[in-house]
C-alpha cells in the first residue's frame, strides 16, 4: 500500500511540473518577459515626458501671447543703468606741449 501512495505521489509531482513548465513557468522566462515590461514602461515614459513638455511649451505661448526671446536678441538689463565709467570723473592724461599723448611710460 506504502509503494502505490509514493508512485501515486510521483506521478502527482511530475503532472505538476509539467503544467508549471506548460503555464510559462520558469526563471528564463521570467526574465524576459520582467525585461520585455522595463522596456515598454521605459518607452511610455519617455513619450509621456515628451508629450508634457510640448503641451507645457505651447501653454507658456499661449499665456505669454508671443515667443521667449533668444539668449542673444535680449538687450543687457544694465544699459539703462550708468556705469562706473559714466559716473567716473574723466582723467588727466600725460600730454606733451603740442597736446599729444605721451609716449613714455612712467613706472
Amino acid at each position: 500500500m506504502e509503494v502505490l501512495t509514493l508512485l501515486i505521489a510521483i506521478v502527482a509531482l511530475v503532472i505538476a511540473i509539467l503544467a508549471f513548465q506548460r503555464t510559462g513557468g520558469g526563471m528564463r522566462d521570467l526574465r524576459r518577459q520582467i525585461e520585455d515590461l522595463r522596456e515598454k514602461s521605459e518607452h511610455a515614459t519617455k513619450g509621456a515626458r515628451d508629450i508634457t513638455a510640448d503641451a507645457l511649451n505651447r501653454l507658456e505661448t499661449l499665456i505669454r501671447g508671443q515667443q521667449k526671446p533668444s539668449p542673444t536678441e535680449q538687450e543687457p538689463t544694465n544699459a539703462e543703468s550708468p556705469t562706473m565709467e559714466q559716473n567716473d570723473p574723466p582723467m588727466e592724461q600725460d600730454t606733451q606741449k603740442d597736446g599729444a599723448p605721451s609716449t613714455e611710460h612712467k613706472p
